[in-house]
């Protein structure tokens, strides 16, 4: 009897513990030890969540739900939107192209999932674990259909406008929740085909994905960091389980008790056989946490925005709050992101010395380069130590063959636009089976204009 009430009273002790630890763990402590972003990265912030909200609007004229201080765009720049009604079955979430002159900047927005649209969860549940192979890693199925169907539509668009504006104006894709795997994932076929629009630099593109999904495996998370910037606030549950997104919604309506599950699941699962796992999905690229609240305090305090590239600990760990839900919301992460920046702006001088300005860009680099080889180090799955100057040579339009690029490309256009569907399925071979194999000696560069 008392060897049974002691089992007892360690069994409790345990469970006591568990939840103590689980109770008091806060959405800071993902990112307490990375260092805090500059203004000058945050600049961009809140102007493409702003972009994003737009999608929402029917006229950007006469706003009906703009956030506090306007929209700030120039409603002439929206080149196009595009509604569900205008998307044959539901193909994608709607999306905006925009023009921002003043920041020499053409934005595609994504926006989020919409819970009473079917052809959306359509997009969402259009996956399983590992069935997607793409780039050296594994990636979301729907998410991916999504993104080349995008691109087949409006490669033409961007085309044209990157030739009609010049070389100046960097290519900007965003999204929020499911945008934002859409937009990650176009921003990787773009990065590797950018022969497609002309050459474009890859410094000049750049992907915003606000309160992402888990959309890539950790190689491919890390491997383009360098383009694709994460966006998340203080509690979201999005980025944080690795629970399949079709499994998340479909249990949206007893969502305490999911988030539980997820909890004692992920508590006995050891992080070495998590990173081992080539199918489990991340967030992508490098992440942005704003952090504006603390334990036991009530109330926001003054945003502040920290930023790694972090390989090990990515957001694993579930946040037991009460704003789990409302931080993913796009509302909150325009405000808070505004207000981080406002902050910075005040403290800091107007335009940054340009020798900090290039320590900075040196240091995002080496940050980069840091990520890559731990992830080696580590035994991440595919993993490679590629600088992003060593791994951009290979898909780099020399500045002599744009006009060959632009003649060739003509063979793997339908109707006059380019053929995503062939470009992403030549990064693969087909096995005996019938199966995607990988080629991992195919040049990019040359199979684009084959």
């Amino acid at each position: 009897m008392s060897v049974a009430c002691g089992l007892e009273c360690v069994v409790c002790l345990g469970c006591s513990r568990w939840a103590w630890k689980r109770l008091t763990y806060v959405g800071a402590y993902d990112s307490e030890t990375w260092p805090p972003a500059t203004d000058e990265e945050l600049k961009p912030i809140p102007r493409v969540c702003r972009a994003v909200l737009a999608v929402y609007e029917e006229d950007l004229a006469s706003p009906r739900y703009q956030p506090a201080g306007g929209y700030r765009m120039d409603p002439s720049g929206v080149v196009k939107r595009v509604p569900y009604d205008q998307i044959p079955n539901g193909s994608c979430p709607p999306y905006l192209i925009y023009v921002d002159r003043e920041h020499k900047e053409i934005i595609l927005a994504v926006r989020g999932l919409n819970l009473v649209r079917e052809s959306d969860y359509k997009v969402l549940l259009d996956n399983r674990l590992g069935r997607q192979m793409f780039d050296g890693g594994y990636v979301h199925h729907g998410l991916l259909q999504a993104a080349t169907w995008l691109l087949n539509r409006e490669t033409d668009t961007l085309r044209h406008l990157l030739v009609e504006l010049g070389s100046e104006y960097k290519l900007v894709f965003a999204g929020h929740s499911l945008g934002s795997g859409i937009a990650a994932l176009m921003t990787i076929i773009v990065v590797n085909h950018r022969n497609q629009f002309g050459g474009i630099p890859r410094s000049q593109i750049r992907c915003y994905a606000i309160a992402p999904a888990r959309c890539m495996s950790l190689n491919l998370a890390v491997k383009y960091a360098d383009v694709i910037n994460s966006v998340i606030l203080q509690d979201d549950f999005l980025p944080r389980t690795a629970t399949p997104l079709e499994y998340i919604f479909g249990s949206i309506f007893c969502f305490p008790c999911f988030l539980f599950l997820v909890c004692m699941r992920d508590t006995f699962i050891p992080e070495k056989k998590k990173l081992a796992d080539p199918r489990r999905l991340y967030a992508p690229g490098r992440m942005y946490h704003i952090v504006e609240r603390k334990f036991c305090r009530c109330g926001r305090y003054p945003p502040v925005v920290r930023t790694a590239i972090p390989v090990e600990g990515r957001f694993e760990h579930i946040v037991l709050s009460c704003s789990t839900t409302s931080d993913h919301g796009i509302v909150w992460i325009e405000r808070e992101a505004q207000k981080a920046l406002d902050l910075l702006t005040d403290m800091q001088p107007t335009t940054p010395p340009p020798q900090q300005q290039m320590d900075r860009k040196q240091s995002l680099e080496k940050e980069h380069k840091d990520a890559l080889e731990r992830a080696v180090s580590l035994n991440i799955p595919h993993a490679v130590t590629v600088t992003t100057e060593e791994g951009s040579e290979g898909t780099e339009a020399a500045p002599d063959k744009v006009q060959e690029t632009a003649a060739t490309s003509n063979s793997s256009r339908s109707n006059g636009r380019t053929n995503w569907d062939d470009l992403v399925e030549k990064l693969f071979t087909r096995s005996e089976s019938g199966n995607l194999v990988l080629n991992k000696d195919i040049n990019i560069s040359t199979s684009a204009t084959a």
